[in-house]
């Protein structure tokens, strides 16, 4: 199984990993037996999931309801589950009791926060409890009013001197590693060589230590043009609606169900029968 030691050793290796968003029992299992080391159950999905327009209306209820899903389907990754918009900005306690649901209920390993500034003590008393802590910095979503839109972060050299600033602070207060996202290439070269924690990168360019992307884009499953970070490795959301097109037409014509999908009486079992229509409606 992936740790947090383990993702140290692949920055001290030079090695190069992938992360992927996973919110599901089903998308878990087949990333972790793909090999994904890491999996982030992300606040990400308030907007692939349940169709919100920007991350901010995701709620602890919302997120441990996919951790559990995931933590129940992987065996193999770390599993980092995101702090969503107002569970860790109130106190530092609150921040501890949220964290804490996420690692004892929801079977995540570690968890992530965005911002720097006062997310820096919450990060340095969630380590000192046990609860490791991934940051992220840049193009930070739950900041998104504040940013004025989804911009990229660090064009200029006091953007960019802040991130780094807040980089280096999550470090030193216990980050075992660090997303940058929506920042130029030039800026994530910096920080990852500034710092001994690995970095992951979403629109970061390639010198980061890692890549992140959100399982649905890089399945092809969401529609429109893709942001520009983005490689489609499939085209999933056209190869769907082929599929449920062809099964509605087999319906429509009489194809579907065949005889190779029927029960008989001749030959069947109880127990047969069970298992064979587990899946049933």
């Amino acid at each position: 199984m992936t740790t947090v030691l383990d993702v140290q050793r692949f920055k001290d290796e030079g090695r190069h990993f992938a992360m992927l968003t996973a919110y599901d029992f089903l998308s878990a299992r087949i990333l972790d037996e793909a090999g994904i080391p890491i999996l982030l159950v992300g606040d990400s999905l308030g907007m692939v999931m349940l169709g919100h327009p920007t991350t901010l209306p995701v709620t602890m209820d919302d997120m441990m309801v996919h951790a559990k899903a995931v933590s129940r389907g992987a065996r193999q990754a770390l599993l980092v589950g995101d702090m969503p918009f107002m569970s860790y900005q109130v106190s530092t306690e609150q921040a501890v009791a949220n964290a804490g649901r996420l690692i004892q209920e929801a079977g995540m390993h570690a968890v992530k926060l965005e911002g720097g500034g006062g997310v820096v003590e919450v990060t340095r008393k969630l380590t000192e409890v046990g609860i490791p802590v991934m940051g992220h910095l840049g193009l930070t979503p739950q900041f998104v009013h504040q940013m004025g839109g989804f911009k990229v972060q660090g064009k200029t050299d006091a953007q960019a001197a802040k991130i780094l600033a807040d980089a280096r602070a999550l470090e030193q207060a216990g980050a075992f590693s660090l997303v940058l996202e929506g920042v130029p290439s030039k800026l994530a070269a910096e920080i990852t060589q500034a710092l001994r924690i690995p970095t992951i990168g979403i629109g970061a360019g390639p010198a980061t230590d890692g890549q992140v992307l959100v399982f649905h884009d890089m399945l092809g499953l969401t529609t429109g043009k893709a942001p520009k970070f983005v490689k489609r490795y499939a085209n999933l959301a056209e190869e769907i609606a082929r599929a449920a097109t062809a099964y509605a037409e087999d319906v429509r014509t009489g194809k579907f169900p065949g005889p190779e999908h029927e029960y008989s009486t001749n030959g069947s079992t109880p127990a047969k029968d069970r298992e064979e229509a587990r899946y049933g409606g």
